[in-house]
């Protein structure tokens, strides 16, 4: 057989020099920085060693796969995307194999992202397979698992690892999965009388918390003044809402006729909570909204350092406003 050939091959290497073979390094041709590897699930160690060669390195799979079976490590090859350095030896090689240390490459969604946003981090991702941008939502969120349900907020903000030529499927089906659990843990731990009827309607304000929050202290602050006014039927009257719903058609400038022109989105002429995210909550704005101060606190305005003022009646908040937005004293 073919493959006793290699193992006499070593057998007599061994002999000759203490298996030297195994410490030199595979050639892996000129102009050539790293050679891919892409190993299937139940692929053999023969053709293991066999791919090793057509990725591109100058060497006799024979011996290779010959090694693989005499270290005794051959069925513990495991599957994944690598990369062969120059200097790689067939016993570097076969560690790496063994212990799984595939090249991955990482795609960062972030917290307070909108789906739009979300679109264009996978698109722009190194090496990663764009499955989903032929896709419209509906079909998308179909080949989730979660047909009728809208993509927004949806995702889980973290930094996900992939291999190479991964299909960014794979990653929002991770992200999907991560929000899940977040959600469900966050709201088995929600506070008792809660001004929300269902997860949904947490990630819904979370998401809310989030685009509102300039200071991660003032988070459950923020959400206390949203639950507040949930209760006594107030609108929530929230600026990133409006500018939700008015898309890309916003140009980073907010005015009074947007505040009147009504979408779904527009807590200004519509009450209680938006249809859907406005963008993805992180775990904190997550518990703050299942979690909010306990305060009387209807109303809040930016300091211009980050953090917010609260206030529990309108001429307090006129009074704040006159002096952090307009640069007004207060009066003696």
């Amino acid at each position: 057989m073919k493959w006793l050939a290699g193992l006499l091959t070593l057998a007599l290497l061994a002999g000759l020099g203490g298996l030297w073979w195994l410490h030199q390094p595979l050639d892996t041709g000129a102009g050539q920085p790293t050679l891919d590897l892409s190993i299937e699930p139940g692929t053999s160690p023969k053709a293991v060693a066999q791919a090793v060669v057509d990725a591109g390195a100058q060497t006799s799979p024979l011996a290779l796969y010959a090694w693989f079976r005499l270290s005794g490590q051959d069925r513990q090859i495991r599957a994944g995307s690598y990369e062969i350095a120059p200097g790689t030896t067939p016993r570097r090689l076969l560690a790496m194999l063994v212990r799984g240390e595939e090249s991955l490459r990482t795609v960062t969604l972030v917290e307070g992202w909108n789906w739009r946003q979300v679109r264009q981090a996978l698109a722009k991702a190194e090496l990663l397979k764009p499955e989903s941008q032929s896709l419209s939502d509906e079909a998308l969120m179909a080949r989730l698992g979660r047909p009728g349900v809208p993509p927004e907020g949806r995702f889980y903000p973290d930094t996900y690892s992939y291999a190479k030529n991964s299909s960014d499927l794979k990653v929002l089906e991770r992200a999907l999965k991560a929000m899940d659990r977040q959600l469900d843990k966050a709201w088995a731990a929600r506070s008792p009388g809660v001004a929300l009827k269902s997860p949904d309607e947490a990630l819904i304000l979370a998401s809310i918390v989030e685009k509102e929050t300039g200071k991660g202290s003032d988070r459950a602050m923020i959400a206390s003044v949203f639950h507040n006014r949930l209760r006594i039927g107030m609108m929530l009257q929230t600026d990133p809402t409006v500018i939700y719903g008015l898309g890309e058609a916003f140009d980073g400038n907010l005015r009074k006729v947007h505040l009147r022109t009504d979408t779904p989105w527009n807590t200004y002429t519509r009450a209680g909570l938006p249809p859907t995210p406005i963008a993805m909550p992180g775990k904190a704005a997550l518990m703050a909204a299942v979690q909010p101060a306990s305060s009387q606190a209807l109303y809040f305005v930016a300091r211009g350092d980050g953090s917010s003022h609260f206030s529990a009646s309108l001429d307090e908040h006129n009074r704040a406003v006159n002096r952090y937005q307009r640069g007004q004293k207060p009066a003696d």
